[in-house]
């Protein structure tokens, strides 16, 4: 890392509030103009089935960082690539669970206004946090980084 460069990626904003907001606004939404996608009950069966599956993997992740003793956190230097399941099958497992709460809450709620804002959601969090992250970890890392990057996709 150069000498007086940002020790972060930079990310733009915290990823669950990227996701988080943008669901707020489309489930108030949808209180005033209801758009459902589903029947009920299957909608809460379904949306309730990825959110527990996202859990799993966020706990997962957080493990790992806990392990390797590094930080989740986008404003914090990151000290080690983490590689070990679910990091061993997407290179973003921490956004690909966020991106399965969002769509799990949107079905749970029976509200297709979420799934007008994800395509929104999604690009800002690869412009402004995947892209900077992996720009970042390449110029830490090295060809270590780059090597990993090979192996493993980066949503799925």
């Amino acid at each position: 890392m150069a000498r007086g460069a940002q020790d972060h990626a930079g990310a733009i904003a915290p990823p669950p509030l990227i996701f988080g907001l943008p669901l707020a606004v489309a489930l108030y939404e949808d209180r005033s103009n209801p758009l459902g996608v589903l029947s009920p009950r299957v909608a809460m069966i379904i949306g309730g089935a990825i959110i527990f599956v996202a859990l799993v993997i966020l706990v997962a992740t957080f493990l790992q960082f806990r392990r390797r003793r590094t930080t989740i956190l986008p404003y914090r230097p990151t000290t080690a690539i983490v590689d070990s399941w679910p990091y061993s099958f997407t290179r973003n497992p921490m956004y690909l669970a966020m991106a399965l709460v969002y769509i799990g809450i949107a079905l749970f709620f029976n509200s297709l206004w979420p799934f007008l804002l994800l395509p929104l959601v999604l690009l800002v969090m690869h412009r402004g946090v995947i892209e900077r992250e992996e720009r970042y970890l390449e110029q830490k890392f090295g060809s270590d980084y780059v090597d990993y990057r090979s192996r493993v996709p980066r949503w799925l």
